[in-house]
């Protein structure tokens, strides 16, 4: 199964560049189901992700709104050829979809659906998960508008898809201390950090960067708190486990 992770951002020039190869696994004229958690615009939001998608390619996104607080029901899933879980409050995507990742990841596997997640949905991706915080054990990390409501870094169970944490709006939210700081203390052993309007496509062992900004992959290093980091561009690729 490949999983599509974009870090965020709506530039048009870049909707072909981070969602065309999801639609292109997805077979022709896909139906795209698009999975939010509905914070009161929910279709407003859909509104955003469909014309985006059908800005990268021929399509058909239907809506799966699912209301804040709520589980999903993968009932909504049928008849669908590919999932995108879109953005919006990461720690309320994890809780929403957490209880039901391990049906999930069978359903996609069963029925060869790609699976694209857009910041929240590219973070939950990950086995652990970051969903949050802007501070380690008190300490500032990255900006509190960045914290997803949340004040302590969190990395909660996520849905397994890909073999490393997820951050995302690297660049531009300045996330990529908190993936820093999550590795550094051994709350996920490699993470990596994705700029808005950029694609990282992790297909069985190979994770492969596109679009318009850069990845950031953290590694524990020996020594307690030791990381290594190294940014890759469009067209670079690099090993997923």
């Amino acid at each position: 199964m490949s999983a599509y992770l974009i870090g965020g951002g709506w530039r048009p020039d870049a909707a072909g560049l981070v969602y065309g190869p999801f639609l292109a696994a997805a077979g022709a004229e896909p139906v795209v189901a698009c999975l939010l958690i509905d914070e009161g615009d929910g279709a407003a939001q859909f509104a955003r992700f469909e014309a985006a998608l059908r800005a990268a390619g021929p399509c058909t996104p239907v809506p799966v709104l699912v209301p804040l607080g709520g589980s999903v029901d993968l009932s909504a899933l049928d008849g669908a050829d590919a999932l995108l879980v879109c953005g919006g409050l990461t720690p309320a995507y994890q809780e929403a979809l957490s209880p039901v990742g391990g049906e999930l990841a069978a359903l996609l596997a069963d029925r060869g659906m790609p699976y694209a997640g857009f910041s929240a949905g590219a973070a939950v991706a990950a086995d652990a998960a970051v969903v949050g915080g802007w501070l380690s054990k008190g300490t500032q990390v990255c900006a509190e508008e960045s914290g997803e409501d949340l004040e302590e870094i969190e990395v909660r169970p996520g849905l397994g898809l890909v073999p490393f944490t997820v951050d995302v709006h690297a660049a531009q939210w300045g996330t990529l201390p908190r993936l820093i700081e999550a590795v550094a203390t051994g709350a996920a052993v490699r993470g990596a950090a994705i700029d808005e309007n950029t694609l990282l496509h992790v297909d069985g062992d190979r994770a492969r960067v596109a679009g318009l900004g850069r990845v950031h992959v953290v590694e524990a290093l020996d020594g307690a708190g030791a990381v290594g980091l190294r940014s890759y561009r469009a067209g670079e690729e690099f090993a997923a486990r």
